[in-house]
């Protein structure tokens, strides 16, 4: 945008330049002629042909505007299809940090269920010491008693029927005795067995949810190795890309200024960007205003309004909440060279939450689980506020939302803003999402 009104305001000096040269040069000959001295050597007098071939020129280079302008469009497509690849990358990041942090809580739950089996093995061992101990005193006690004579000798030894009866209480006592002592001991031996095996159950699967999430690091390790290398030779082509569009502006810049009515077209495309930016930011102070008063609260237009009201936050990966942008996170790749982890704003998946906030709608912050949350809608029966995805190699790494008349607004990718920008195909998935 201001390399267009650096060109409007070159050619318009350009201009005046001229038109004062040539009054200088005609003023000049009329006192070249009144005065006595010999006059100047006239200008240069073009011919027929020259002026052909002039014209021929101008013909020229509008065609060649023409075609430098429909490929200065072909690279900006590039670089933000670069871009986008860039932010799937980091999206896959983002899901293999998701998916460790889970597995990282399955493996804590399944230590805590090995620490509690581990203590009521301990108290089955206890129990299984108690029971001994019982035992013990019961075999000395009945040693004491006389009992190993058995239950006959204690009768015989009787000396009257009173005798014979305590003594044969005695003897069942002391048979009841050494009966629950038993089955106290079994028991125990039991409980132990029965704990041992669980604390045991309980330790696999807490090695099997420590193995997981070590693979899930592993995972995440090699996703961010993988995007940062993608990464290098994406900001690579980038950066090349830039460099060649830097050319055609320049040649553009060139051939605008060897003709006033190519400069006016390019004054009208400048009116007409101009428009489309007093659209966005109209737009976006109208949702903005509707945000803050608490209009259309939980509908579609309450979500759209919420996505909209945030056209030209800086994207930021990582950033975004149902509360509203949120600082940035570190990759380790593009978005640390953007410094998005400084910034406040959103990434794809951070504006969807924020939007759908409106609603009461909560959402994960990853494209990919999005694309499973809500209504399966084919596009060609979207509306507004349904959620558009793009995919890459069979997986999700892009959304947006969609606004109605071919429309939608999104955060791209690191580097660029929230922005109203029209629907594009390429990559796009042949269904939507409809949450409300």
């Amino acid at each position: 945008m201001h390399r267009w009104r650096a060109y409007a305001r070159r050619a318009a000096v350009v201009v005046l330049v001229a038109t004062a040269l040539a009054a200088s040069m005609v003023g000049g000959s009329g006192v070249a002629l009144a005065d006595p001295a010999p006059p100047p050597t006239p200008p240069p007098n073009p011919s027929d042909q020259q002026l052909e071939q002039s014209r021929q020129d101008v013909t020229t280079a509008a065609g060649q505007v023409g075609k430098l302008t429909s490929q200065l469009a072909e690279v900006q497509a590039k670089a933000d299809q670069l871009g986008l690849k860039l932010q799937a990358r980091q999206e896959s990041a983002n899901k293999a940090l998701v998916d460790l942090q889970a597995a990282e809580q399955d493996a804590a739950a399944a230590a805590a269920r090995a620490d509690a089996t581990r203590t009521e093995s301990a108290a089955a061992a206890n129990a299984i010491e108690d029971a001994h101990r019982q035992l013990d005193e019961f075999i000395a006690v009945a040693y004491q008693q006389g009992a190993q004579a058995g239950a006959l000798g204690l009768l015989l030894e009787a000396a009257n029927p009173e005798e014979l009866v305590e003594r044969a209480e005695l003897t069942q006592a002391v048979a009841d005795q050494q009966r629950d002592a038993l089955d106290a001991l079994q028991r125990a031996r039991v409980a132990k067995v029965n704990a041992d095996s669980l604390a045991r159950a309980a330790h696999e699967e807490a090695r099997a949810k420590q193995a997981a999430a070590a693979g899930a690091k592993r995972t995440a390790d090699g996703a961010v190795a993988t995007a940062r290398t993608a990464v290098a030779a994406g900001m690579a082509e980038l950066n090349q890309v830039n460099t060649q569009r830097d050319l055609i502006e320049r040649q553009l810049d060139t051939l605008t200024s060897r003709d006033a009515g190519l400069r006016a077209q390019r004054q009208r495309y400048l009116q007409y960007q101009e428009q489309i930016a007093a659209a966005a930011r109209a737009a976006q102070a109208a949702a903005a205003g509707r945000v803050s008063r608490g209009g259309a609260t939980g509908g579609i237009q309450a979500v759209i309004d919420r996505a909209v009201s945030q056209v030209g936050v800086s994207y930021a990966w990582g950033g975004g909440n149902s509360g509203g942008p949120t600082k940035g996170i570190k990759d380790g790749g593009v978005a640390d060279s953007f410094g998005d982890f400084r910034k406040t704003g959103f990434d794809c998946s951070g504006l969807m939450i924020y939007a759908f906030g409106a609603a009461g709608i909560g959402l994960p912050h990853f494209s990919g689980y999005q694309a499973n949350k809500g209504q399966k809608v084919p596009i060609s029966q979207i509306r507004p506020g349904d959620m558009l995805f793009w995919a890459d190699d069979g997986g999700v790494h892009h959304v947006a939302l969609y606004l109605g008349d071919d429309q939608m607004v999104e955060a791209p990718y690191s580097g660029g803003k929230v922005r109203i920008t029209p629907l594009r195909r390429d990559g796009l998935l042949p269904y939507a999402r409809r949450l409300i």
